[in-house]
């Protein structure tokens, strides 16, 4: 009989309660504290099918399942209980039986471990805080803003006179001078720096959701609201920073609704019958003039006096160009890193060709027409060829009227093969140069779109 010999590899007496079975659930090998609980002798139960000797036994359902079970709470024929950890046995992929073990006797143990790991989690999350503190001080200051034109050092005052109080902001600002960057930096500089930094574009949601996404709503509020409600930003920034960017895009109707949140700190959620107190420091953005909305009705005055406690208004990028280098190379390292690049730097007369242009678009437009033209460039310096799509636009400046009128009799093929060369370039580059996407993003087959990029030279 196979199971006559002892089994002496197994006889791990620090173990407590183990058997092992065999891929048929015959015990193999049964510790010696378990076989004093059970009261047996060796000849007793090797080879015996564990049903037979521990009739609750779930070893067969692992046998049945071939996957572990860790912490499964287990009685034993004395009442006690324990918990098991049970390991199917491979060899090759080939099932050769059942190692099961209790790891802890009784479950005044499990117990006091569990308490024990909470106090530890506790204290790690205590730790953690002190460290984000010490973290935050040491590696965010308000010179990580890039630029160092005075305009721009004026702003950076202002945020680090006003970071750590608690007063509403407003910045101001023409699309793309980077209002959502001082908007973090203000969070960053401030005591709530641990918290969470929230952010909603007006603009970017539908009037008839945006209510449920700041406040949140209950269980059955309206058709197709989910079933266990849902918690608006408001709540989801307690304790933090909420920026509502587009504040200008807030309906009329909402703008009450608000001003009521930030004068008594609390909100309700759509369909809720309960306040919900909040502690919430409030920063809006917009590039449109709010005063003038105040007058044409658009906007409501006292909400208007309310956001704007201290206004940030940001420069365009026109009225300081001494920061354009310093963009210029925070951007390419960006773009090196995401795309795999290995530009170096720009030459002079490319810096002379930008500050010549309007940038209408601002440090966005120049994230993006740098985003081009590493792309198009690949590797080494950039030059005035890399360019020449910004050449065009800023020679229209100076052209003549009748140069002008001139320039509106070009062909229609021409204007369109243009058109076509740029949206093929934005496509590439919002796609990180993967051909497939961009000719899905451009409607057309990958070979329409090879015979395209060798139409036109663009080399990616």
């Amino acid at each position: 009989m196979r199971y006559n010999k002892k089994l002496p590899y197994y006889a791990i007496k620090s173990m407590y309660y183990t058997i092992v079975t065999d891929e048929k659930g015959l015990i193999m090998f049964l510790s010696k504290n378990y076989q004093e609980l059970l009261n047996l002798e060796e000849d007793d139960f090797l080879g015996k099918h564990v049903q037979d000797i521990i009739d609750n036994s779930e070893i067969p359902r692992v046998l049945r399942t071939k996957k572990e079970e860790i912490g499964k709470l287990f009685t034993m024929k004395n009442g006690e209980t324990v918990v098991c950890n049970r390991i199917p046995i491979f060899e090759n992929d080939i099932l050769l039986g059942v190692i099961s073990s209790a790891t802890f006797y009784n479950l005044n143990e499990v117990s006091k471990l569990h308490k024990q790991i909470e106090n530890l989690n506790k204290e790690n999350m205590e730790y953690k805080k002190k460290l984000c503190e010490l973290y935050s001080k040491q590696k965010f200051s308000i010179d990580q803003v890039i630029g160092n034109s005075a305009k721009i050092m004026d702003v950076k005052r202002t945020v680090q006179r006003f970071a750590n109080s608690n007063l509403t902001v407003l910045i101001t600002g023409e699309t793309g001078t980077g209002k959502e960057v001082f908007a973090n930096a203000i969070h960053k500089l401030s005591s709530r720096r641990n918290e969470n930094f929230v952010k909603i574009n007006c603009a970017a949601i539908p009037k008839d959701l945006l209510e449920s996404e700041l406040f949140g709503y209950e269980p059955g509020s309206f058709s197709g609201a989910n079933k266990n409600g849902k918690m608006g930003k408001f709540e989801l920034a307690k304790n933090g920073t909420l920026l509502l960017d587009e504040i200008g895009e807030m309906p009329l109707a909402l703008q009450s609704k608000l001003l009521r949140v930030l004068q008594e700190g609390e909100i309700e959620r759509i369909g809720g019958l309960k306040t919900i107190k909040l502690d919430v420091r409030v920063i809006c953005s917009t590039n449109q003039n709010i005063e003038e909305q105040v007058e044409k009705g658009l906007f409501r005055r006292d909400l208007y006096y309310r956001i704007n406690v201290i206004e940030i208004k940001l420069p365009p990028l026109r009225e300081r160009l001494a920061d354009i280098q310093l963009l210029s190379k925070f951007f390419i390292e960006k773009i090196n890193n995401s795309y795999g690049l290995g530009i170096t730097e720009i030459k002079k007369d490319v810096y002379a060709l930008f500050n010549e242009y309007e940038w209408v678009g601002n440090v966005r437009e120049l994230q993006h027409v740098l985003e081009r033209a590493c792309i198009m460039a690949g590797t080494g310096p950039l030059e005035l060829e890399h360019f020449d799509f910004l050449l065009s636009k800023i020679y229209k400046k100076y052209e003549t009227e009748e140069e002008q009128l001139a320039n509106k009799s070009v062909s229609l093929n021409s204007i369109t093969s243009e058109v076509e060369k740029e949206n093929i370039i934005k496509a590439l580059v919002e796609t990180n140069g993967n051909k497939t996407s961009a000719a899905k993003l451009l409607n057309i087959d990958r070979s329409s779109l090879y015979n395209k990029l060798k139409k036109y030279s663009i080399d990616f």
